[in-house]
């Protein structure tokens, strides 16, 4: 695939991290309706709270990069908008030197979520101001203004989940990752497991149950399961892969060339010091520490035997 192997060159030789931003579910309710919108705030929102953390000196003080990719779905192909974020484990400095995370911790998910559910709110309540919004069905009373502000109010209340999964590792974990994620649809045919008599059978995952990693199954009615699975059709021309930062499209190569000359050094630095090489050569030519005749082990002791006293 042309898009992976263009993504393969831009690795950098860095731990990676994966952070998904997830809507809740009242705020998805209103999605289905306003995708180009809200999806759009999603992204934007989602993007601008990791740049902001990243920048905080008390957290990692650095320009960092990333990309994300929405996902409109959950495992039973209902409707559940979410971002994932592939981010590298840092980021350049104030004075243009490569700032590290700490191995194995990117940013703190907690500090991100209450930033994130403060941002995006506040984008929804402009996109309200401005008649962005549309409401139908059971959503028509937010169409009112004080109805619409009492819901932003009972969302300032909720817990928002920004998730940060277990890091990657290398660079080639990250693109093992992307190879079969990134351009995956809301339900791959090996989880089809049989279309007969009007209904369709697939395998699914409860994440939000007790055993979330146990493999199920679920029938549904031909017509219910095509219209699950156009929910996640998205709006003409929507761009569900995008760039951020030190990775956006109009200055990504510059900065994924300024990185990577930040994380190798130039060539004299990875040279001994001439005082490392004085100390090799002292080494190298000192005089050979006694051996024993017979074996030639080195640092052979001479210890006195005590006299004969018989």
């Amino acid at each position: 695939m042309k898009w992976l192997e263009s993504r393969q060159g831009e690795l950098l030789p860095v731990e990676y991290f994966h952070v998904v931003f997830t809507l809740p579910e009242a705020v998805a309710r209103i999605a289905f309706y306003n995708q180009q919108t809200v999806y759009g705030i999603l992204f934007r929102v989602a993007a601008e709270t990791l740049l902001t953390i990243a920048r905080d000196p008390k957290h990692l003080g650095a320009e960092i990069g990333f990309f994300g990719i929405l996902h409109t779905w959950g495992q039973n192909l209902l409707h559940h908008p979410h971002i994932h974020f592939v981010v590298p484990g840092g980021g350049i400095g104030p004075n243009g030197q490569w700032i590290p995370c700490r191995p194995g911790f990117f940013l703190p998910v907690r500090v991100l979520s209450r930033l994130f559910r403060r941002l995006f709110l506040q984008a929804l309540g402009r996109a309200f101001e401005n008649k962005q919004l549309v409401f139908f069905g059971e959503l028509a009373p937010l169409q009112d203004e004080t109805a619409f502000r009492r819901q932003l109010d009972s969302l300032r209340e909720t817990e928002w989940v920004v998730y940060a999964k277990k890091p990657f590792g290398g660079p080639q974990t990250a693109i093992q990752y992307l190879g079969r994620y990134t351009h995956r649809v809301a339900l791959s045919n090996n989880r089809i497991l049989g279309v007969s008599q009007g209904q369709v059978t697939f395998q699914w995952k409860d994440y939000r149950g007790k055993d979330r990693h146990k493999s199920r199954t679920m029938t549904l009615d031909a017509e219910e399961f095509i219209r699950r699975f156009l929910i996640h059709t998205l709006p003409p021309g929507f761009q569900r892969i995008r760039y951020f930062g030190l990775m956006a499209n109009r200055h990504r190569r510059q900065s994924l060339a300024l990185c990577r000359s930040l994380l190798t050094g130039p060539q004299d630095e990875l040279l001994p010091s001439p005082v490392q090489c004085q100390f090799v050569w002292r080494m190298l030519t000192a005089p050979p520490p006694r051996q024993c005749p017979q074996c030639r082990s080195p640092i052979l002791i001479r210890i006195p035997l005590p006299p004969d006293t018989s």
